[in-house]
């Protein structure tokens, strides 16, 4: 979002949920829905594995 310059207000007018919940989504403190996960991706014209935290280390493989 910050290099297209939109804000969490923006995201949340869009999405139609308040500022906290995108915050807390913006955060990494709450996962969202995969519905909207991909209204997000939508949004914002990015590939949804773009917006996704890995949870481990990818391991090397020769």
């Amino acid at each position: 979002m910050k290099e297209q310059g939109r804000t969490q207000k923006w995201l949340s007018g869009k999405l139609q949920l308040s500022t906290s919940t995108v915050s807390l989504y913006c955060n990494n403190l709450q996962q969202p829905r995969l519905e909207v996960l991909q209204e997000i991706a939508q949004l914002l014209d990015v590939d949804i594995r773009e917006l996704l935290v890995p949870t481990k280390k990818q391991q090397n493989t020769i």
